[in-house]
Order: C-alpha cells, then sequence, then structure tokens
C-alpha cells in the first residue's frame, strides 16, 4: 500500500518513522539506565540532560520538602523543650475524705459522672463507706519558688477535705487552700517548701484561633503529668459548667482547644509554644470530641496578685442582681431603644433584691429596672458581662456607669467596696 502514495507523502512517512526509531530508541536507553541501576538516585540529572529539563524547579521542589521537613522538627522540638521545661512545675492533687460523713449525707458513692467539670468525685468506689479515703484529684501549677500553685476551685471546693499535692519526683506535700475565688473556678494553695522551678504567666489577650497549645495534667487522677497537644480552637467562648453534684457555673471568655484533656487535668496549664501558661485548663465537653476549654490566665492574675499582696481574693462589689440584655429579653419587655447591657432585676426569691441596701449601687441611687450599659466606656454585651468587667478593678476604685433609667441615659460614679 505505501508504494500507492504519492511522494510527498512517502516522505512524511519516513520522516515519522525515523523520528520514531530515535525517539524509541532515546525512550529504550533510559529506562535500559533504570532498569540496569546505573542511574540510581542519579535518574534525573540522565532525564535533565536528554529532554534539556531545567533543574531550577527540581530545586525548588527539594527546599520545599526540606522546608516542610525543617518546620514539623523544629515544632516537635519546640514542644519537647517546653515540656522539659515546663512539667517539673505541674504538680497532681489527690483529695482525701472521710466516706462515712460523705455516705450519710449523700447517699451510697457513684462513679465519676461529671459532663463537663473535671471535678471529683471520680474514682469512687461502692465500698467501703468508711474511713479516709482518696475521693478525686485534679492538677494545679507552681507560680512561687515558696509553694504557691493555682488550680480550680472545683478541685478543692470540700472544707472538710484533706489535700495533697504530688510533685513529679513524687515528693508529697500537705496543702492548705489559701483561696477559693468567688467569681472564676480558680483556687490558691500553698504548700510548705523552697526553691521549687514555676512556671512563666503568659498573655491571654494574644492568643490566635490555630495557635498551638500544650496541656499537661493529672489524667484520670492516675496519669500524672500527661502531655497533650492540639491547637486554639476558639477563643471568647461562654460555656455553662456542671458537675456531678449538681452546681454549675458559667465560664466567660473561655478558650477552646482540641488539645485533649481529661477528668483530673482540672487546674492543669494550657501552654504555648513558649512555656507559658496562657489558661487554666476546666472543662470539657462530653457531647462532642476534643472540645475542651481553659480560663485565660489573664481572668486569673488579679486573682494571684490579690492572694499575694493581701492574703485572700480581694473582689470589688458593685451590689446588683442581673441579666444580660438580649434581643428576646428586650423584645418581651418592649425595650426598643437599647441592644446591650445588664438589667438589672430581682432574683427568684423574695429576700433576693434587685440592689443591695446599703451597697454602691444603692447609694448611686440605682434601681430595679435600670440598666447598666457602659463601665468607664467600655460596652455590657454578651462577651462582656458586668461581673467580668467589674473583675478588672480593685475595691476602693471609683468608676463611672453609663445607666438607662426611665427612658433616658444618664452617668452614675459610684465607689466599689470589697466583697464579703
Amino acid at each position: 500500500m505505501f508504494s500507492t502514495f504519492p511522494p510527498s507523502i512517502k516522505h512524511l512517512f519516513l520522516v515519522v518513522i525515523i523520528v520514531s526509531a530515535v525517539s524509541g530508541g532515546l525512550v529504550g536507553a533510559v529506562f535500559g539506565v533504570v532498569a540496569s541501576g546505573i542511574a540510581g538516585n542519579n535518574l534525573w540529572p540522565y532525564l535533565n540532560a536528554s529532554f534539556g529539563i531545567s533543574s531550577k524547579n527540581q530545586g525548588q521542589q527539594t527546599q520545599g520538602n526540606n522546608a516542610t521537613q525543617s518546620q514539623v522538627v523544629v515544632e516537635d522540638s519546640a514542644t519537647i523543650d517546653v515540656v522539659s521545661q515546663t512539667v517539673g512545675s505541674v504538680v497532681s492533687i489527690v483529695v482525701t475524705q472521710d466516706l462515712s460523713k460523705i455516705y450519710n449525707q449523700t447517699g451510697p458513692l457513684t462513679p465519676f459522672g461529671d459532663p463537663f467539670f473535671f471535678s471529683f468525685p471520680f474514682g469512687f468506689q461502692q465500698q467501703p463507706s468508711s474511713g479516709k479515703q482518696e475521693v478525686g484529684g485534679g492538677t494545679g501549677f507552681i507560680i512561687t519558688a515558696d509553694g504557691m500553685i493555682v488550680t480550680n476551685r472545683h478541685v478543692v471546693d470540700q472544707t472538710d477535705a484533706e489535700y495533697t499535692v504530688v510533685l513529679n519526683d513524687g515528693t508529697n506535700y500537705t496543702a492548705i487552700v489559701l483561696a477559693r475565688d468567688t467569681v472564676n473556678d480558680v483556687a490558691i494553695l500553698k504548700i510548705d517548701a523552697d526553691n521549687l522551678p514555676v512556671l512563666d504567666v503568659g498573655d491571654s489577650d494574644s492568643v490566635n484561633i490555630g495557635q498551638t497549645v500544650i496541656a499537661i495534667g493529672n489524667s484520670l487522677g492516675e496519669f500524672s503529668n500527661t502531655v497533650t497537644k492540639g491547637v486554639i480552637s476558639g477563643i471568647n467562648r461562654k460555656v455553662v459548667a456542671g458537675d456531678a453534684r449538681g452546681s454549675s457555673e458559667v465560664i466567660e471568655g473561655a478558650i477552646q482547644t482540641d488539645a485533649a484533656i481529661n477528668p483530673g487535668n482540672s487546674g492543669g496549664p494550657l501552654l504555648d509554644l513558649f512555656g507559658k501558661v496562657i489558661g487554666v485548663n476546666t472543662a470539657v465537653s462530653q457531647q462532642g470530641q476534643l472540645i475542651g476549654f481553659a480560663i485565660p490566665i489573664n481572668e486569673v492574675k488579679n486573682a494571684i496578685q490579690s492572694v499575694q499582696e493581701y492574703g485572700r481574693i480581694v473582689r470589688p462589689f458593685l451590689g446588683v442582681r442581673y441579666i444580660l440584655l438580649s434581643e428576646e429579653i428586650a423584645k418581651a419587655n418592649a425595650i426598643t431603644d437599647i441592644d446591650h447591657g445588664a438589667l438589672i432585676v430581682r432574683g427568684e426569691a423574695r429576700a433576693d433584691l434587685a440592689v443591695i441596701p446599703g451597697s454602691p449601687a444603692d447609694k448611686g441611687n440605682l434601681v430595679e429596672n435600670d440598666i447598666i450599659l457602659e463601665v468607664n466606656g467600655e460596652k455590657i454585651t454578651q462577651d462582656h458581662s458586668l461581673a467580668r468587667v467589674l473583675a478588672q478593678y480593685r475595691p476602693g476604685d471609683t468608676i463611672t456607669l453609663k445607666v438607662y433609667h426611665k427612658d433616658e441615659e444618664i452617668e452614675v460614679r459610684v465607689e466599689l467596696v470589697e466583697q464579703k
């Protein structure tokens, strides 16, 4: 058939056959090199030389892979360094109590069933029902060389219990509770020791979503100084947490993390990659996976400073009961001009007055149904409650309140007192 084509077509076929032979030989040569093992790891130079491929892109790819590997190594190295530097400042807290008193007051003991707080009773046994037993525990971290320790209030909220602090090296100390915070789930302990390693306190206002964090704690009250790592999943969360005994608490401005946190981690530090404490691990949601919450360390600093200065936690007191104004509440009460603030209301009991007699609020002529809009120019909102804003101040401070009073906005100056 080939002879039936015109001469020009014949020439074209000859060119195609020649090119095919050359290219076929080249491909065969390349695969021959691979098959014979001559190229080894130097295959790319042979291909580059054969096809004229620039090595620029190859170098970029190699550099990119190295950079990725270096990044992983750097992050792992930072985590290892942080843990080695801080683990000696993290302690386990053991709670001991006379079980006969608990049994008589509450009935048979039940296993840990805490839906949010990492509080005891976990590890409870049905028997025996008398004698001193370990009934729970948590975690804490050392903030002064002479033995001051931060933990959660719910870890040490039993006034008739005994508390033992166990250091990383296994040394035991009897601890006393210096203070329990009435606003935050925070408590300060003290042990009789010297020259202890302390943790540096960071700045929780500067944290970012996606930032790597490390949690260290006495997981399940059994595995002391367990280390987990994750990221900050959210900031400024408002969480209502409760425990197996029926008590509950609102945690405002909480840091959310996916670092694995378990019962027993309560009171332990949430650390950044510089080894600084940015939060106190407090609660976990059992309705999801890896959803834990920590109190921002900036919310704890005032309590620490107060105990160091006064030997107790000193909180400012205004003297009002309130609910935060929401769209639903405003609509239900025909409030159309205001969309934020603290609405002063009565409590559920007849004795729960909206304004405490003799309080700074009373002296400032605040009354029920007034709405506190601002404190020193800072708005009161769902994310910044009145209690959280007031916590920035100290007894004796004079503050200016912007108040919605009888259909008009007024300013009221009051001097805060110490909360009793």
